[in-house]
C-alpha cells in the first residue's frame, strides 16, 4: 500500500485545524539554487530527518496563493513520533507585545493515499495523484517540496 507523509504547521493559526491543513514538507529555494538540493535540506529543517536515498520528481503544482510547488518523492521510512522541527517566532496573541516561539511542524503523519487526499491542502491534490500513477502499489513514499520565490 502506497502510503504519504504528510506534516501539520505549527503555530497558533493552524492549532485547531486538521482537514485540509497538512502539507508535504517544503520551504522555498531562490535562483540558481538546484530544487532537489533544496528539498533535502527543508525536508531536515522540518523534520531533523536526513534523506539520502533517491528522489523521483513529482512535477509541479499552483497553489491558491499563486506559489508554485515543486515536488519530489522518496521511499523512506520516517518514525513520526521522533521528527524535530526548526522554530519561528511571532507576536502572539496579536498587539500583545509578546514573542513566541512556535515549531514550524507541530506533527508529521503516515496516511494512506485516499486519507491524504481528505487531510492535504487542496492545491497540493494533485501531486497525490501523480505519486500514484507514478509508484502504484509500492512501499512507504514521502512526498517533499519547497517553494520557489515569487
Amino acid at each position: 500500500m502506497t502510503e504519504v507523509l504528510l506534516v501539520h504547521p505549527g503555530g497558533p493559526f493552524w492549532r485547531n485545524k486538521d482537514i485540509g491543513a497538512w502539507s508535504i514538507p517544503k520551504g522555498e529555494y531562490g535562483t540558481g539554487e538546484n530544487p532537489e538540493e533544496v528539498a533535502r535540506r527543508e525536508f531536515l529543517e522540518e523534520l531533523g530527518i536526513e534523506v539520502t536515498n533517491e528522489v523521483f520528481p513529482l512535477g509541479e503544482v499552483r497553489q491558491r496563493s499563486g506559489k508554485t510547488i515543486m515536488a519530489f518523492a522518496a521511499e523512506i521510512d520516517v518514525d513520526v513520533q521522533t521528527i524535530r522541527s526548526n522554530t519561528f517566532e511571532i507576536e502572539w496573541p496579536p498587539r500583545s507585545g509578546r514573542r513566541q516561539v512556535f515549531p514550524e511542524v507541530d506533527r508529521a503523519q503516515w496516511f494512506d493515499l485516499a486519507s491524504a487526499r481528505s487531510k492535504i491542502i487542496e492545491g497540493q491534490k494533485g501531486l497525490l495523484d501523480r505519486l500514484e500513477r507514478g509508484f502504484g502499489k509500492a512501499a512507504k513514499r514521502s512526498g517533499f517540496t519547497r517553494l520557489p520565490r515569487d
